[in-house]
């Protein structure tokens, strides 16, 4: 039986496999699949991802926002919350927030043997920038939001 809205099953969402970071970063997270539930379900104010993260890949690079609250919760599978103050493993069940403007870049990333899924669940907010926080990652994301917005981190063009 289908459902219909506002009930969705996730697995009927079509997997969106690609990702705005330029290479060498691009590489680093693809294959990851999202599932944009938040879009599906015609929500405007909060973003809502099923992700699937395969494993040896990363969510993104690590990166915080400054006017997005974030939030992650994990379905199935493990992966390691790599901060600012180091790293923690995450499984099922277990969750990490992220709050708009604190500047302690955060990651996922996947060492297992299999993939990991979980949802990621953010505010939508035009006018945020995400600022990347590790050396080796000369990106700047600023808004508006569209794809092939991202700069060096001095703003001069990739």
């Amino acid at each position: 039986m289908a459902l219909k809205k506002p009930a969705l099953d996730p697995r009927t969402v079509e997997a969106v496999v690609r990702s705005g970071y330029p290479e060498p970063y691009r590489s680093r997270v693809l294959p990851r699949e999202k599932r944009r539930l938040g879009d599906a379900l015609g929500l405007t104010r909060i973003g809502i991802n099923h992700t699937t993260l395969p494993p040896g890949k990363e969510s993104s690079m690590r990166h915080w926002h400054t006017l997005e609250d974030e939030f992650v919760y994990v379905l199935e599978g493990e992966v390691v919350l790599r901060t600012g103050g180091g790293e923690q493993l995450l499984s099922a069940g277990m969750c990490a927030g992220f709050p708009a403007g604190a500047d302690d870049g955060h990651q996922l990333i996947n060492r297992s043997a299999r993939p990991a899924m979980y949802l990621e669940i953010s505010n939508r907010d035009a006018a945020d920038t995400a600022h990347y926080a590790d050396a080796d990652v000369d990106l700047a994301f600023s808004p508006p939001h569209a794809p092939g917005r991202f700069t060096r981190r001095d703003g001069t063009p990739l």
